[in-house]
């Protein structure tokens, strides 16, 4: 059995500029560790655990900037002898790493409001509704700048952050409009652990996309099933095995496979690798694959002119 092997890695798909994205995740690091200086002294002095916690939240996404600029710097560093696709997963370890955080954060946040519930304290609500009210002007700029850098999963999980910020900083400035019409002191350690479920929500889905990628998972929305129809309708391919699909960062999909053709030249194979590498690129958005052809034995085919050699022994 003869094989011969076809690579192709192409890079002719839709990155987001690294450069731009660094400098944009730079500028939202300088604005958030600001914001989180000003929600813990307002948290302090207005006695609001809903402050406190978006303070918990915010310095969450301090360290999510932090590890995805770090990402974004990493990841534009050139593929080297020992690190042979560059730093493309820092992003995504960056993300998983972030997911983690936030679950803590969530569970201090929820026991911190149970104390506060069995303990209440008065809380200085117009204090507390101004400095919401700045937090969702930041959290937005912030967010808008991001949807205009990048669409990797790292940028997504800081910006799915800034999305939970913007929402849970709006619902404070409505407590403590509800706190100043209705006295009620309950409303600021409810309003925490709605923000604490808020955390633990976004940040679930990108744990679990990021660990399916840590973890060489078929990536999302991928059917390995359709691919592998897909290789079998390009003619020429006779059977396919061996079918791995995997993600080597956020936003790049590596294939590989052993594809079994005719005992024909390599001229006329590379037609077939051109046609799947094609295929793979269009539909499934593959730019990196490794295929690995095998010719089919003579005994299979009715075009061998030599038959298959019947021997026993080691050839």
């Amino acid at each position: 059995m003869h094989s011969h092997a076809g690579h192709s890695h192409g890079d002719g798909h839709g990155h987001s500029h690294p450069a731009l994205t660094a400098s944009m995740l730079r500028l939202a690091l300088g604005f958030t560790a600001a914001y989180i200086i000003l929600l813990a002294v307002a948290g302090v002095r207005a006695h609001s655990l809903a402050l406190l916690s978006e303070a918990g939240h915010n310095l969450s996404d301090f360290f999510a900037l932090l590890l995805s600029w770090v990402a974004a710097y990493l990841g534009e560093r050139p593929a080297t002898s020992t690190k042979t696709f560059g730093w493309r997963r820092a992003g995504v370890l960056a993300a998983f790493i972030n997911a983690i955080l936030l679950v803590v954060i969530a569970v201090v946040i929820v026991a911190s409001a149970v104390q506060r519930m069995l303990h209440p304290e008065p809380v200085e609500a117009g204090l507390m509704m101004w400095v919401a009210a700045a937090g969702v002007v930041l959290n937005g700029a912030i967010t808008w700048m991001l949807l205009r850098g990048g669409r990797d999963l790292n940028v997504r999980s800081v910006l799915v952050h800034e999305i939970g910020d913007t929402l849970s900083t709006a619902a404070v400035i409505l407590g403590g409009w509800l706190i100043l019409a209705s006295g009620r002191q309950w409303i600021d350690p409810g309003l925490s652990v709605v923000i604490a479920v808020v955390i633990f929500w976004s940040s679930i889905s990108i744990a679990r996309e990021s660990l399916n990628i840590l973890l060489e998972g078929a990536p999302r929305g991928m059917e390995l099933t359709s691919i592998d129809a897909d290789l079998r309708a390009v003619p020429g391919v006779l059977d396919v095995h061996d079918l791995h699909v995997w993600s080597i960062g956020s936003d790049t999909h590596a294939l590989a496979s052993h594809i079994t053709i005719a005992d024909i030249p390599p001229s006329e194979s590379t037609a077939i690798l051109d046609a799947m590498r094609l295929m793979l690129a269009r539909r499934h958005h593959i730019h990196h694959t490794t295929i690995q052809f095998e010719s089919q034995q003579c005994a299979l085919s009715d075009g061998c002119v030599l038959p298959a050699p019947h021997t026993h022994g080691p050839h």
